[in-house]
């Protein structure tokens, strides 16, 4: 018995919009988890009249900066990106376990 064109594009069709809508949605919902620091923008209100002093010279050595992890990424990984080595990352991370990272996980890179 043949159904015809329309039975067959049902049968195909709708199970390939269900994928293409569930691609879509985790695209854009691990879009908006990933935070790069490149990516974020910060709001700044200033007030006109008023003047305020910071001191200079305070600061000892480099900011701090961190890292999250992503799907895949190894101790090693980070250290290529970052220009360091794999044993500077475990004395800045001392509670770090380099064999149960976790996606997400931050880790401090200076």
């Amino acid at each position: 018995m043949a159904r015809g064109w329309r039975y067959e594009a049902k049968r195909y069709g709708a199970p390939l919009a269900f994928l293409l809508a569930v691609t879509v949605a985790v695209l854009l919902v691990r879009s908006g988890l990933r935070s790069d620091p490149e990516l974020t923008t910060t709001t700044l209100r200033t007030t006109v009249g008023r003047t305020t002093s910071t001191p200079t010279g305070t600061r000892k050595g480099p900011a701090r900066r961190f890292y999250r992890l992503r799907s895949g990424e190894t101790l090693s990984d980070v250290a290529i990106k970052f220009n360091t080595t794999v044993e500077e990352l475990e004395v800045l991370n001392p509670g770090i376990r380099p064999t149960n990272l976790t996606v997400g996980q931050r880790l401090r890179v200076q």
